[in-house]
């Protein structure tokens, strides 16, 4: 899975929101956000932009004006931020892996492709941005990166 810089710019973001949901209080200026997660301002801009259109983040304008997460933090999946900017968690040349057909001895293929969907799936609907901001993720993290070569680059 190539995991993109907006993709890892918009979780950061969210977990930074989440964060402010429960300490300093809902609204963050984007500009504060930005610093906080050292993410480019205007690429920020687009990602905020996203995750509102998403119904992910609310926006108030103004000089009380900042960001804020649109429901609590323990009911937004990683999954769902990572859908908000990049679309389906796993694509095949732009299609959703059960629309793709090969013939011969590629047939089996697709079922892989489905496969490798429900995985991301299992993992990135099941962490919360609650549990993120908290430092306290699902013990099943815990035994998947215990795996070994978990950590080792292939």
């Amino acid at each position: 899975m190539h995991i993109s810089a907006k993709v890892d710019y918009a979780v950061r973001a969210a977990i930074e929101l989440a964060v402010r949901q429960s300490t300093d209080g809902p609204l963050i200026t984007a500009e504060r956000l930005a610093e906080a997660q050292s993410i480019p301002r205007p690429f920020l801009a687009t990602i905020l932009q996203e995750l509102r259109r998403a119904g992910l983040v609310e926006s108030k304008r103004g000089v009380d004006g900042g960001h804020r997460l649109a429901k609590p933090a323990d009911t937004i999946a990683v999954a769902d931020v990572i859908r908000a900017v990049d679309g389906p968690l796993a694509a095949v040349s732009g299609r959703a892996p059960e629309e793709t057909a090969y013939d011969g001895s590629s047939a089996p293929l697709r079922e892989v492709w489905i496969a490798v969907r429900s995985s991301l799936r299992s993992v990135l609907e099941q962490v919360t941005l609650a549990e993120l901001a908290a430092n306290d993720l699902p013990d099943f993290v815990g035994r998947l990166v215990a795996e070994p070569g978990a950590w080792n680059r292939r």
